[in-house]
C-alpha cells in the first residue's frame, strides 16, 4: 500500500471532490492518506466484471474508461465515460455486488482502494461522505442524459451531444480543450454508447463535418462552431452541474 505524499496519484480524486463540496486540511489529509494499489492496465481490460463481489474501488489516475452492459443477445450498451479523478466503482463499493462492467478504452492506471477505507472514511468525515454521494448523483445525472439521448433523440442529434459532453468534461478536467480534443472512443465505441452501428456513426461524423460544425483528423476532434454544434446536439450541460464545481473553492 502506498502511503500519502504530495505526489500521490490520489490527487486527481481530491481536486474532483474539492470541486463538489468545501473540505477542509483535515478531509484532504483523510483521502491523501487512503490505502491503494496502483494497478496498470491495458486497453481493454476489465476494472469491475458484472456479477463481482468488489473489494476494492478503482479510481481513474490515467486513460479513459467506459461502463457497460452486456444485453442477452451480445450486444453492448455503453452507458458512460470516464477519466482521470473518476472513482469508477464508487457504486458498486456500497452495493456489494456489481451490475455491470467497467472496461478501459485506452491504457491507463488505476488506484484501487479497498472498499472497507472508503465506508470508514464516510462515516468518519461527513463532508468527505458529502462530496462522494454527490459524486454519484452527477454519474445519476449524467445516465438520465444518456437515456433521453438514446431513446428521444435522432442520430444526428446524438452524435452532436455525445461529442459536446465529451469535449466540456475534457476541458473541465484539464486533458483538453472544447474547440479542440483526442477522441478516445474509437467509432465501434461510440456507436455502442449512441445505439447506432459503426457505418452510422461515420456518415453522422461525416455529415457533422459537412455542415462545417467540426473537422476530423483520425481521432483529433476540432469544433468549428461550439454553438452550432451544442444546438444541433440539444446540448444542455446543466446535467454535468459545472456550476457547483466552479462555486466551490479549490486550492493549488
Amino acid at each position: 500500500m502506498s502511503p500519502p505524499s504530495e505526489s500521490s496519484p490520489l490527487h486527481p480524486m481530491l481536486r474532483k471532490l474539492q470541486g463538489w463540496q468545501a473540505l477542509d486540511a483535515a478531509d484532504c489529509e483523510a483521502i491523501l492518506g487512503l490505502p491503494h494499489l496502483m494497478r496498470p492496465l491495458k486497453a481493454g481490460q476489465y476494472v469491475v466484471w458484472d456479477g463481482d463481489r468488489p473489494q476494492f474501488s478503482g479510481l481513474l489516475v490515467s486513460g479513459f474508461a467506459y461502463r457497460h452492459k452486456i444485453a442477452g443477445s451480445g450486444a453492448r450498451q455503453i452507458m458512460s465515460v470516464h477519466m482521470r479523478g473518476d472513482v469508477v466503482d464508487l457504486h458498486n463499493s456500497m452495493l456489494g455486488v456489481a451490475d455491470h462492467n467497467v472496461q478501459m478504452i485506452t491504457a491507463g492506471e488505476v488506484a484501487m482502494i479497498p472498499v472497507e477505507a472508503i465506508r470508514e472514511l464516510i462515516a468518519a468525515r461527513p463532508a468527505v461522505g458529502a462530496a462522494l454521494w454527490f459524486e454519484t448523483l452527477v454519474d445519476g445525472s449524467i445516465f438520465r442524459e444518456w437515456i433521453v439521448n438514446v431513446g428521444r433523440r435522432d442520430s444526428r442529434t446524438r452524435i452532436a451531444h455525445l461529442l459536446c459532453e465529451i469535449a466540456l468534461r475534457l476541458e473541465v478536467a484539464g486533458l483538453g480543450e472544447r474547440s479542440a480534443y483526442e477522441m478516445p472512443m474509437t467509432q465501434e465505441q461510440l456507436a455502442d454508447a449512441v445505439a447506432l452501428t459503426p457505418v452510422h456513426v461515420n456518415r453522422m461524423l461525416m455529415a457533422l463535418g459537412a455542415d462545417g460544425l467540426i473537422r476530423r483528423s483520425q481521432r483529433h476532434i476540432t469544433v468549428a462552431d461550439w454553438d452550432a454544434l451544442a444546438k444541433v446536439g440539444d446540448f444542455d450541460a446543466r446535467y454535468l452541474h459545472l456550476d457547483r464545481r466552479r462555486a466551490q473553492p479549490v486550492p493549488a
